[in-house]
């Protein structure tokens, strides 16, 4: 139990520090494009993370990224929603019986069909959020959806890669 929390206390940390520092750096098409890979510490919680937990660990993890992007309560906000809809969509995609404590929701585990629908779904419901509070008016919605979707399927793309690197580091220990 002890191992399990200080390997997500590291993984946040390592996704707040390499999403401030290396990725909100990247210029991908023009800044048309932008990665949040940090929302992957939400995405690969534990089945049986209480929910008043992931609640407060999202707020966490946005308050985070809000310091480091002075953004104030932005990410927080997004975080936030993106954590109850993590709740929500556990029921959801819930199996009859149950979820297996012995798995975690990653393409591993939980089969490539049922990550994207999980994990795309809070992306994308992160990043409508994120992009309609930063340009906060419906004047450019076109546009900002474009970015926004764009900017989901990047970030679903790098949190693939993600997991094929630890998944492949996971096997050969």
């Amino acid at each position: 139990m002890i191992a399990v929390v200080r390997n997500h206390i590291l993984a946040f940390i390592f996704l707040v520090l390499l999403q401030a520092l290396v990725l909100d750096h990247l210029d991908l098409a023009r800044g048309w494009v932008v990665p949040y890979l940090y929302v992957l510490f939400l995405i690969a919680l534990p089945f049986e993370t209480p929910p008043w937990a992931t609640l407060l660990l999202g707020f966490a993890l946005g308050m985070a990224m809000d310091f480091f992007s002075s953004t104030p309560g932005m990410h927080a906000g997004a975080c936030v929603l993106m954590a109850y809809g993590r709740l929500l969509m556990l029921r959801l995609l819930a199996p009859r019986d149950g979820y297996d404590p012995l798995k975690r929701p990653n393409v591993h585990d939980m089969g490539l069909a049922w990550y994207m629908t999980f994990a795309g779904t809070l992306i994308v419901l992160h990043h409508l959020w994120l992009f309609f509070i930063e340009v906060y008016r419906f004047d450019d919605f076109f546009s900002t959806l474009l970015r926004a979707l764009m900017s989901a399927a990047a970030t679903m793309v790098l949190c693939l890669l993600a997991q094929a690197l630890t998944s492949r580091g996971a096997r050969a220990r």
